[in-house]
């Protein structure tokens, strides 16, 4: 199956139970706040040029103070504009936005949606000014947060699609792609790695 397919099925059914995905972080909502911490000791202080890709409902980019989003999926665009993000429909393997304009981005629960992160990997490199960051958030393969969910009644809906990675596996990539990993922690099977573009 080619990243266009897993992306196709993984937007349908983002597209189809938008509401469901966003009721998710107020229904577990401890979770989600830890989540939210983690990254926010590694994200830089967001300026103009931060960006989110994936932006999804907005629930990171807003409360984070990242003004633009990234969105394939028209519902959780709107959501996000809701909460006050600037949203571009768009996919991470085809940034609209211009060489070396952002100061920083963020992938949360992307990259287990593709078939193939390198390629959202290089495009998020050509956007990034130089040593500008890069970090990413994902459930891990073999952790805590992704064997309970994925059988979750809920999240399930939307992880029987997602492909999960070790952070060692991450880290590999992006040093493949041209990126310096210059931070990573990992509680209860969420990961959060933070990376500098060379």
């Amino acid at each position: 199956m080619g990243v266009v397919d897993r992306e196709h099925m993984a937007g349908d059914v983002f597209e189809q139970f938008a509401e469901e995905y966003d009721r998710w972080f107020e229904e577990h909502r401890a979770v989600y706040h830890a989540e939210l911490a983690w990254i926010r000791r590694l994200f830089p202080c967001p300026d103009s040029r931060a960006v989110e890709v994936g932006v999804g409902s907005g629930r990171f980019a807003a409360p984070l103070g990242i003004p633009l989003g990234i969105e394939p999926s028209r519902a959780l665009g709107l959501m996000a504009r809701r909460r006050g993000i600037e949203v571009i429909r768009g996919k991470g393997e085809s940034i609209p936005i211009r060489d070396g304009a952002c100061s920083s981005v963020l992938l949360v629960t992307v990259i287990c949606f593709l078939d193939d992160p390198v390629p959202v990997f290089l495009e998020v490199h050509r956007v990034l000014a130089p040593q500008g960051r890069l970090v990413i958030g994902f459930l891990e393969r073999e952790g805590e947060v992704a064997q309970k969910y994925r059988h979750d009644e809920g999240k399930g809906r939307f992880l029987s699609r997602a492909r999960f990675y070790s952070s060692d596996e991450v880290q590999d990539l992006l040093g493949s792609t041209g990126f310096c990993v210059t931070g990573a922690e990992s509680k209860t099977g969420f990961s959060v790695i933070a990376a500098e573009k060379n």
